[in-house]
């Protein structure tokens, strides 16, 4: 008799299972990386457009561009904004959490500037 070489049916069923555990992970922790990546590309656009705007103009603005956006974890007053030369550097920096399946979740640590 030859060696028969293949998986078995327990093997399929735990590769099976692992790789909808990750589908499922990657699922529900996608949604926080493209709000994270709407929020960087909101403070980046601003930061270009009003280089010569004052504080209250800024915090103004992310919150109109919030609104278009749909972003709601963080507003224009969490936003931290200094000058560098005559650029304005706006950051962030906010943690989230998501809730994987029971009791078990992740907390990412999101924070970014206009500057890099």
């Amino acid at each position: 008799m030859k060696d028969q070489r293949g998986m078995t049916l327990i093997g399929m069923v735990a590769v099976c299972i692992v790789i909808v555990l990750v589908a499922i992970g990657g699922l529900k922790i996608a949604p926080a990386y493209i709000e994270y990546f709407k929020i960087k590309k909101a403070i980046v656009g601003i930061a270009q457009s009003n280089s010569r705007g004052t504080v209250q103009e800024v915090r103004l603005a992310f919150d109109r561009r919030a609104a278009i956006d749909d972003i709601d974890v963080i507003a224009g007053r969490d936003l931290e904004i200094t000058k560098e030369g005559n650029d304005i550097v706006i950051s962030f920096a906010y943690p989230r959490r998501v809730s994987l399946f029971g009791n078990v979740s992740v907390v990412f640590d999101f924070a970014a500037s206009s500057s890099n």
